[in-house]
């Protein structure tokens, strides 16, 4: 269980929950954030990879090699942002935690569901807030 079921009280002190719960949810989270930062620094590397292999390798590209090598530094660029986006997604979750405001939504401060918790661990907001969100966004 990844949420506090009361609003926090002092710093990094969740009521309901015990000093053994909140290191779980560190642990599950500091997991995150590490996995997270390894895929981030595999694909920097890969991405370096790729732009010296271009660099060395473009002379008599068509169009169709160049529109090639555009899409997939496109989509190489794109999980990068991708990647540092959900890293620091867990470490606000970790900075959460910490605050003792981990669990609680953002947006109207009521506990977020356990359920979206366990699905997605890094969340700082409940569905409906979220919806509301996205709906202003589109």
């Amino acid at each position: 269980m990844l949420v506090n079921q009361a609003v926090i009280t002092g710093k990094g002190a969740a009521k309901g929950r015990t000093p053994e719960e909140i290191d779980l949810i560190r642990t599950i989270l500091r997991g995150r954030f590490d996995d997270l930062s390894f895929e981030y620094d595999q694909a920097v590397a890969e991405n370096q990879k790729l732009r010296l292999v271009e660099i060395g390798d473009s002379a008599g590209d068509d169009q169709a090699d160049s529109g090639s090598k555009t899409a997939e530094r496109d989509a190489a660029t794109s999980l990068l942002r991708t990647l540092l986006d959900r890293r620091t997604q867990a470490e606000h979750a970790i900075h959460r935690l910490d605050e003792g405001t981990y669990g609680n939504c953002e947006g109207c401060h009521n506990p977020i569901p356990v359920e979206r918790l366990e699905i997605f661990p890094s969340a700082t907001t409940c569905v409906h807030c979220k919806q509301n969100r996205e709906r202003r966004a589109g």
